[in-house]
């Protein structure tokens, strides 16, 4: 009779684990191998930008991670994303989390947490996505890992969590930086039309728990923000600056152009200025997609660009219309931010500009 109970128990135990089982995988437990990238890049930019309320006499590092990833899960997903994130970084903190819902609409604002056992930041995209289907997303944070002396050092490294088809990673020299060295020695390099470098790495076929390591040196008297260096710039007087006078910052229009550099005799991926809203756009150039990244404040204008062997043949009036239209885009990024108008209000318009 005892035994008959204790099988009996078994049983029952077995059956509820299975259900539990069943149960997570419903409400959408992530695994990251289902879900590889498509593209992913990443942006690391000392001293960039500051958050508020940042220390003043501490430099800080902007990183942004802009991704595709696929569901290979074989069924459809409606949990929550992880993402991994170094949460024990001095300052760390978690800027923006956002996904694009479609090619025609602007990016939209994800809740989020930030698990700091699991070292990861989670959210659950606005609507489940389908089997096999590609989900968007871009996840932005600061930190400060940087190690203040007569030459400014810091270290970056990233694990990647899943199989990605194409990566590029790149490094945007703070402005006024001088004796700046990378190592791995990058494969190739720019600098914008404010003569400040930009450096990137790109890869293919990068299997999971393949780690990228970069040290980086560099000397800069102060903590000035590039942005903030920037904005006491006048741009350059030429035809391809003529809607800055008299209107926007100099932030406002800012790279519109990339200046090939030295090492740049490959063809390199190319990212336009098209406007201060719109975080992700993919663009092919030789073969790989890369992905520029404005969160609707000046210091995303700045850094939307990379390389380009090519600059794109626009009329000159075309150029004028475009600089108008993305404007009045950053006017509605700025409203929706104050709360002057919703989300709804702000998507509606922004249709009658994309």
């Amino acid at each position: 009779m005892l035994k008959r109970l204790v099988v009996a128990m078994v049983t029952v135990a077995v059956f509820l684990s299975g259900i539990a089982v069943n149960n997570a995988n419903a409400e959408g437990a992530f695994q990251p191998e289902k879900f590889p990238y498509k593209e992913l890049q990443i942006q690391v930019m000392p001293e960039f930008d500051y958050p508020d309320n940042w220390p003043k006499d501490q430099p800080s590092l902007l990183v942004g991670q802009y991704g595709t990833i696929i569901n290979k899960s074989g069924t459809d997903f409606d949990g929550k994303i992880e993402i991994p994130v170094p949460v024990k970084e001095k300052s760390f903190q978690v800027y923006l989390v956002a996904e694009f819902p479609s090619q025609d609409k602007p990016e939209v604002q994800r809740p989020y947490e930030v698990d700091k056992e699991k070292g990861v930041v989670s959210w659950k995209p606005q609507k489940p996505i389908k089997n096999n289907e590609s989900y968007r997303f871009v996840v932005e944070y600061y930190s400060n890992p940087i190690d203040v002396k007569d030459t400014k050092r810091f270290s970056f490294n990233f694990k990647n969590y899943a199989d990605t088809d194409l990566m590029d990673v790149i490094f945007y020299a703070p402005i006024s930086a001088k004796e700046i060295q990378l190592d791995p020695k990058p494969q190739n390099s720019s600098k914008s039309e404010y003569g400040e470098p930009i450096y990137y790495y790109s890869y293919k076929n990068v299997k999971k728990g393949n780690s990228l390591d970069y040290k980086v040196s560099y000397k800069k008297k102060d903590n000035e923000s590039t942005l903030s260096a920037i904005d006491k710039k006048q741009p350059p007087n030429d035809s391809n600056h003529s809607g800055v006078k008299g209107g926007g910052t100099a932030t406002d229009q800012i790279l519109n152009n990339s200046k090939s550099g030295e090492n740049s005799k490959e063809k390199q991926p190319f990212i336009s200025n098209a406007g201060a809203v719109i975080i992700g756009l993919s663009l092919i150039i030789a073969a790989a997609f890369v992905y520029f990244g404005l969160t609707g404040r000046n210091r995303m204008n700045a850094r939307s660009q990379t390389v380009s062997k090519k600059k794109p043949k626009t009329p000159a009036p075309k150029k004028q219309s475009k600089l108008d239209n993305e404007n009045e885009k950053k006017e509605l990024r700025k409203k929706l931010l104050n709360g002057k108008i919703d989300q709804e209000t702000y998507e509606e318009e922004m249709k009658k500009l994309i």
